[in-house]
């Protein structure tokens, strides 16, 4: 009887595995035809093959989501709780390649790329303001069921993660920012931002590039200027450049109709566009409670890191703060190994 019952137990267990392989196979091959659709129309919106590897450095399958109204590439790697990680300007998940690699042995790491970034479809009818990033998030979020989020954000991942927290608190567990701003109604905020951007020699170049009327020819041409525009924001290990590195972040913008969310989202900036999320006081209390933690390269002069501890110190008053000497804004390509490291004792402890 006990051989019968375990020989049950084990067709059973076979049956499952079974089910949740084809499940899986068949969702991939809905990607594969949505890609296939997509690539073979007259206006080829995606600028990279879904499948392209830069020289094995990006090993991570492809997968698409269209709940926002266009083709969003995201990476969905590993089993457990899951992490969801945000990218900023010009970049896109191709950051977070060491990270993926580093916490999808514990964890399910989703990585989206914006909308007009990575492998993502580039709308021309579109508008790149934050709040269409936070709406193209949200949609994503809830069309993946995505609960109990750690959210790790970088650069301008931050108030778009954040504009996700404040609108759904109960499906964000923790809260990682790596040289992300933490936006959640500071009374300081404005004037921090001000602050910043007239020192900064990122913000700085983009309200003089706007007045002089050079700021979307330039960026319109990110295929060629991609190593100076990341140099300006800051990275400082230099053996990062290499032929396959530059044409990982200079890839999508290969012509000008691809470069619409980089121009779009300077030039939010220029022109006072972009909209935190607004919040109430409960909510922020509650945000707030959550565990938190702070990792900030202190070379980085895009974000300096004077203003935004801070902000997000009181933001989080009980958030953990760590900060990397010699380590820009681009702080996890400069110091991938130690910022995964931190955050993987940070998740097991919290």
């Amino acid at each position: 009887m006990m051989k019968t019952r375990n020989t049950i137990l084990k067709v059973l267990f076979a049956v499952t595995i079974l089910m949740a392989s084809n499940t899986k196979a068949q969702n991939l091959k809905k990607e594969t035809e949505f890609m296939k659709k997509e690539n073979n129309k007259s206006s080829n919106r995606f600028s990279i093959n879904s499948w392209e590897t830069f020289d094995d450095t990006w090993p991570y399958e492809p997968h698409f989501n269209k709940a926002a109204g266009f083709g969003m590439h995201y990476v969905d790697e590993g089993d457990g709780e899951i992490i969801l990680a945000l990218h900023g300007e010009p970049t896109w998940g191709y950051l977070f390649r060491h990270l993926i690699g580093s916490l999808s042995t514990k964890y399910r790491v989703v990585v989206p790329d914006h909308m007009g970034f990575g492998k993502s479809e580039t709308p021309q009818d579109r508008s790149y303001l934050l709040q269409d990033h936070i709406n193209n998030l949200e949609k994503f979020v809830l069309d993946l069921n995505l609960k109990d989020i750690t959210l790790v954000m970088h650069d301008f991942g931050g108030p778009v993660g954040m504009g996700l927290a404040i609108r759904h608190p109960d499906r964000i567990k923790r809260i990682v920012s790596v040289n992300g701003p933490t936006p959640l109604a500071q009374p300081n905020l404005g004037q921090a931002l001000n602050k910043n951007g007239a020192t900064s020699p990122w913000f700085s170049w983009i309200f003089k590039a706007y007045e002089n009327g050079t700021l979307e020819q330039v960026l319109s041409q990110l295929d060629y200027n991609i190593l100076s525009t990341l140099k300006l924001n800051g990275f400082e290990n230099n053996d990062l450049i290499t032929d396959t590195w530059l044409n990982a972040y200079g890839a999508h913008f290969k012509s000008r109709e691809y470069t619409l969310g980089a121009i779009g989202w300077a030039k939010g900036f220029a022109e006072g566009a972009h909209q935190f999320e607004p919040t109430t006081s409960s909510t922020a209390e509650k945000i707030s409670k959550k565990p938190t933690m702070a990792i900030w390269g202190m070379a980085d002069k895009t974000l300096q890191a004077n203003y935004f501890i801070p902000l997000f110190q009181e933001a989080f008053p009980n958030g953990e703060i760590h900060t990397l000497n010699g380590v820009g804004h681009y702080s996890l390509e400069d110091a991938p190994e130690e910022i995964a490291s931190l955050i993987e004792v940070f998740l097991e402890k919290s």
